[in-house]
């Protein structure tokens, strides 16, 4: 073979190899260049589950539903009066505390008592309803006692009650008037967390007055031309006395859960609604 053939070969040979060169290397700078693709960021922990997880249900009755796992008694407690729109106060240890609870559809003084082992709520009972309000739930610490009581039951007014004969002092000229003095036509009594009324045409603020008498508690009389009253009741807890005097009666109670006691704080005889035209 002459040296020109010889020449030309060699100069294929080079070129051929120049070219797969050039190939090999376009197709590493389109996969260099190549768009990556971006996976989706993955969420926290704590937005994938939170700490507690609360449900209020009002029909066809209040009910409770939590499940907590380490939460901050604060951020329930929080919750809790969001959705009750109550205030609720935490005694001194609780606002640190972590707690780990369960339970589903409990009627509230369960559910406050599983939440807490020292409870007290504040209620308003009124007469012409069938379900006490909330006004205050105090989860406490075990031995910081009781929460004053007019932490949210507020009031400066009250009616006092007069009693007096026009006659004392005089003496009966007949057997009858003697009979007519030894029957009362009202006698109060509070025994055992029970009351026990006999009232004979008596006016209603009249018996109410007689009722915070005998349990210690102020009465509000905002109503002085109420109703006659005859009844007679015995042994019968005191909402359920009052239901029966009036449908006009506002009753505040405290409720001791851990306790499973009740005290009376105050009561109101209010105007009745006026009628909307």
């Amino acid at each position: 073979m002459n040296r020109t053939v010889l020449y030309h070969y060699a100069k294929g040979i080079l070129l051929a190899v120049v070219a797969s060169f050039a190939s090999f290397t376009t197709v590493l700078s389109q996969k260099a260049v190549a768009p990556e693709v971006k996976q989706p960021p993955k969420e926290s922990k704590a937005a994938a589950k939170p700490s507690f997880v609360m449900t209020v249900k009002s029909r066809p009755i209040l009910n409770i539903s939590l499940k907590a796992e380490k939460a901050k008694m604060v951020e329930v407690a929080q919750e809790l009066s969001k959705r009750l729109k109550t205030p609720v106060f935490l005694g001194p240890q609780r606002q640190n505390e972590l707690i780990s609870i369960e339970f589903s559809e409990l009627t509230l003084e369960p559910a406050l008592q599983l939440m807490s082992p020292t409870v007290f709520v504040d209620y308003e009972i009124d007469t012409g309803s069938a379900t006490p309000k909330p006004l205050g739930i105090f989860f406490y610490d075990a031995n910081q006692g009781e929460p004053p009581l007019t932490a949210v039951i507020t009031g400066s007014s009250q009616s006092l009650l007069v009693e007096g004969n026009t006659e004392d002092g005089v003496e009966p000229e007949t057997e009858g008037e003697k009979k007519k003095r030894e029957e009362q036509p009202l006698k109060v009594s509070y025994l055992n967390s029970a009351l026990t009324v006999k009232a004979k045409k008596q006016p209603l603020p009249l018996v109410l007055l007689k009722i915070g008498e005998e349990l210690g508690i102020p009465v509000d009389i905002q109503n002085e031309n109420a109703s006659i009253v005859d009844v007679e009741v015995s042994k019968l807890p005191l909402e359920d006395v009052v239901r029966q005097l009036s449908p006009h009666i506002r009753l505040f109670m405290r409720v001791d859960l851990t306790r499973a006691e009740k005290r009376a704080l105050r009561l109101i005889l209010a105007e009745p609604p006026k009628a909307t035209q």
